[in-house]
């Protein structure tokens, strides 16, 4: 049967999203662990959001906009402003600490940000890798013809195409721009897969499916989507995961042991050892209790 899980409200500490994976319905769709609607919401000039730095250890965070902006640092250096149509993909490995802050622009002028961020949690032989950044500007995401519509491979293979992402697992993520009526096949040998339905209706098999959405289709066997209304979705999932991974705050691991040296490490030493500084940050968020 086709399992239905709709976004909850999810507050970030002022601004609120729509978090859909981890459901208590399902917690994993191939490697994708974590899944939040950002937004649509409205900025007036001088309000933004700022996410203080925080730390990762075990997953890849997936960021992609439909509009806006977003200004990244992390603790390796880098320092990036994303903005509709590209990716940011940053690989925490065995720890890493970032920020997420409106970009002066765009907090000065107010503004609209809607997107999607995900965590994808990385294999267990890749745990405890160096941690890593990159950027995709929007240009290198290929587009797809597909009939009825298109398709932003953000990563994985699909279609002909391949993403620039890298990651070591079976993956796929893509944006839809479906017309009324069109097809799209969902085919077992994908792995795991899910929709999510940013904005439209349609239906997955008999199941109906509407805005802020997603359905889970049944393993191991082919699928088809129909859309009933112009469609804005998100397509993701892959092979599933090589065990059980635990979650506890933003820190993802096969073993506690991992999370628990993550913890101890951040509440003694926030933005120092495994995690280290970020360039132009002074502030953390600490340990919840």
């Amino acid at each position: 049967m086709t399992l239905r899980i709709a976004a909850r409200a999810h507050d970030l500490g002022g601004f609120s999203v729509g978090r859909v994976l981890p459901s208590p319905r399902r917690r994993t769709v191939g490697p994708f662990i974590f899944f939040d609607h950002i937004g649509p919401a409205d900025f007036q000039p001088g309000q933004g959001i700022d996410v203080r730095p925080h730390p990762h250890i075990g997953l890849a965070t997936v960021t992609y906009l439909f509009e806006g902006a977003l200004g990244h640092r992390d603790s390796l250096g880098t320092q990036i402003d994303i903005g509709p149509g590209a990716v940011n993909w940053m690989t925490a490995g065995r720890g890493i600490a970032h920020s997420e802050r409106t970009p002066p622009a765009e907090r000065a002028r107010g503004h609209r940000l809607h997107g999607i961020q995900t965590w994808v949690a990385l294999p267990k032989s890749h745990e405890e890798m160096a941690p890593a950044f990159a950027h995709h500007e929007s240009g290198s995401i290929p587009q797809v013809e597909l009939p009825g519509g298109t398709a932003r491979l953000i990563a994985g293979r699909l279609w002909g195409a391949h993403s620039p992402v890298e990651y070591p697992h079976p993956i796929f993520q893509a944006e839809l721009r479906l017309e009324p009526g069109a097809r799209l096949a969902l085919p077992a040998n994908w792995g795991e897969r899910a929709l999510y339905m940013v904005e439209g209706a349609g239906r997955l098999g008999d199941a109906a499916m509407a805005t802020r959405e997603m359905l889970v289709a049944d393993d191991g066997a082919d699928s088809l989507f129909e859309a009933d209304t112009a469609c804005h979705l998100m397509l993701c999932g892959g092979a599933p995961l090589d065990g059980a991974r635990h979650v506890w705050w933003n820190l993802v691991a096969s073993d506690r042991a991992l999370i628990e040296r993550a913890k101890t490490e951040w509440g003694e030493r926030p933005l120092a050892g495994h995690f280290g500084p970020i360039p132009g940050e002074t502030e953390h968020i600490p340990l919840p209790d």
